[in-house]
């Protein structure tokens, strides 16, 4: 058997849950959090700034994305003690290994779909489920 069937076997057995890809996008699959480290790869952030950054996603979300991505490893938040509170986003190492990444989703959409209107939900709306 060759490597390509023994691949494609290995594929047909994963679920959406088990495979890597599925797992990859389970977790950073939603707009919001994409353009969270879209955001964040040009350096920290607050989170005002985060929020005027993705437009009309609401401030409920960027909250809530912010907090998984930091759960998960991919962020960094730090707060300091000063008054009023000063609270900064950056990118982890974890996060940063998405660059070449985002800058390849960047240049898919440079490329293919400049002149495509969005027919899909806006930015603030979850990503169906793969189950």
């Amino acid at each position: 058997m060759d490597t390509s069937n023994q691949l494609q076997k290995i594929e047909q057995s994963e679920t959406c849950a088990t495979h890597p890809v599925g797992r990859a996008l389970r977790l950073l699959g939603d707009v919001s959090t994409l353009l969270i480290i879209y955001t964040l790869l040009t350096g920290t952030r607050r989170f005002g700034e985060l929020h005027e950054a993705m437009g009309n996603v609401s401030p409920k979300t960027v909250s809530q994305r912010l907090k998984m991505l930091e759960e998960l490893g991919f962020v960094q938040r730090r707060a300091f003690l000063e008054i009023p509170p000063r609270v900064e986003y950056s990118l982890t190492e974890k996060g940063l290994a998405l660059v070449d990444i985002m800058e390849a989703i960047k240049q898919f959409g440079q490329r293919y779909l400049a002149d495509v209107e969005p027919t899909l939900p806006d930015a603030s709306s979850t990503p169906p489920s793969c189950e």
